[in-house]
């Protein structure tokens, strides 16, 4: 059985339970904000978000990005995604909107309709956690989640990383594999590896072997890889 949502297409994954402000810009998603304000009290205000494989889409910004590229007519999308639900909109006096929207539910795209709407909208699959796999999973947390605190540890190399370290991490399975695959430093691909996985215990056992590649490498290089942008050398006025 298929749902018909709205689609926001981004350069990132979301997973449910993590937070993702948005910064809305381009006229055709700020109608869709206009509809999803309009729903009736009490229905669920969420839109699809999906990872861009190839191409751009300036649909909305993550409030964090300051620059977006400029659109591409080809689009193409990974297959799943997760639902956004708007839990905050201040819409600012030149008609855009920022939203601070919490990941719900993941979904597979079965078809995409491009003419139903000014944005995207999409016949999807919801993904449910399956039964069965519950004490794989309990056995694999505690593993996944001392290496996430050794992974961190390296990464703060006494700053932000070793005091995240040592702060309450959420022990529950699922919370978890949710919390690694959104924090730690993967890239987008990775972080879709993990959000398509069939359930909870198959997440886990990717993250252990993500976390100990990347764990690795920081103890190889004893150092965190800044973005080229950062080593850019300004160019001289000569």
């Amino acid at each position: 059985m298929t749902a018909r949502l709205p689609l926001f297409p981004l350069g990132t994954v979301l997973f449910p339970g993590l937070v993702l402000p948005l910064h809305v810009f381009e006229p055709r998603y700020r109608e869709l904000v206009r509809h999803l304000l309009g729903l009736p009290a009490g229905h669920a205000r969420e839109f699809g978000v999906v990872a861009i494989q190839r191409g751009w889409e300036v649909s909305a910004e993550p409030a964090a990005d300051p620059a977006a590229p400029a659109a591409s007519a080809a689009l193409t999308l990974h297959e799943v995604g997760c639902t956004a639900e708007v839990r905050q909109v201040t819409e600012l006096p030149d008609g855009r909107y920022d939203l601070v929207t919490v990941g719900r539910r993941r979904f597979r795209v079965a078809r995409v309709d491009p003419t139903a709407a000014p944005y995207l909208v999409a016949d999807v699959e919801w993904l449910p956690e399956p039964p069965g796999q519950e004490d794989v999973a309990d056995l694999l947390a505690p593993r996944v989640l001392a290496a996430f605190r050794q992974y961190l540890g390296l990464l703060g190399a006494g700053g932000a990383g070793e005091q995240a370290a040592g702060e309450q991490l959420p022990e529950g399975a699922t919370v978890l594999s949710h919390l690694v695959a959104a924090t730690a430093a993967l890239t987008v691909a990775d972080r879709q590896q993990l959000l398509a996985a069939p359930d909870t215990a198959t997440r886990l056992r990717i993250e252990l072997r993500l976390l100990a590649r990347e764990t690795a490498l920081l103890r190889q290089v004893r150092a965190v890889p800044v973005p080229l942008s950062e080593l850019a050398v300004p160019p001289s006025s000569n």
